[in-house]
């Protein structure tokens, strides 16, 4: 495996991503976008990134704070109120803009958890160019007429114990899904938010965690 960091522009100012890839590229290597948690682009989102890369995949995880980093919630809830939607979904573009140009790759899926999960589900309704399907980890759901713009599959995962994208909200939209015969998966585990995080030992869930990974994988190497 390989890593390093990209540079690039964005509305906003300069940002960065960290990229992870396998020893061997091909024009058959595929493409992951990761948005990290309300945390910031912490390490626990590079060893994810490492994952994909240990499974063939190239992986990007942009950095939508530009650098900052925190384990406390409170700082982290205002990070993340402090990050405009366009802002991030800018810093995603480029993102990917910069690795196409780097790596002459066409196609990209994008995961996400959390706040990541949200600009994840965001990116593949709004941004054109590129994104072909998302893995969505317990991210908040669009509004329906942003679901109307849907660009590829989703696979959304949730935990059923989540108090904030709770079993209610994930009822609302598959019913959309159902009745605007939208191309969304929904995966739901007896777990709580978080279940995927195993550096939170208070959430994390083994078990999910390992049949989530193995569904995403399965999902991207379909879909992309």
């Amino acid at each position: 495996m390989k890593t390093e960091t990209l540079e690039f522009d964005t509305a906003g100012g300069a940002s960065s991503a960290y990229l992870a890839m396998p020893d061997e590229i091909s024009e058959d290597t595929k493409a992951v976008v990761l948005i990290h948690e309300w945390w910031g682009l912490a390490d626990h989102i590079k060893d994810i990134a490492g994952r994909y890369a240990d499974e063939g995949f190239i992986c990007v995880a942009p950095d939508l704070y530009r650098g900052k980093v925190t384990k406390d919630k409170e700082e982290a809830a205002q990070l993340m109120k402090n990050l405009k939607s366009e802002d991030g979904l800018d810093t995603i573009k480029n993102a990917i803009a910069k690795v196409r140009e780097k790596h002459e790759l066409e196609h990209f899926g994008i995961t996400g958890y959390c706040m990541g999960g949200t600009f994840a589900f965001q990116a593949i309704c709004h941004l054109e160019g590129g994104i072909k399907a998302a893995a969505v980890f317990y991210g908040d759901i669009p509004d329906e007429d942003t679901l109307k713009n849907l660009k590829g599959p989703v696979l959304f995962i949730s935990g059923k114990k989540d108090e904030w994208i709770n079993p209610g909200k994930v009822g609302g939209l598959e019913k959309i899904a159902e009745r605007d015969m939208l191309p969304i998966e929904s995966v739901k585990y007896e777990a709580d938010h978080a279940f995927f995080n195993n550096t939170r030992k208070e959430v994390y869930d083994e078990e999910a965690a390992k049949d989530a990974w193995a569904k995403v994988l399965a999902f991207f190497n379909e879909n992309l």
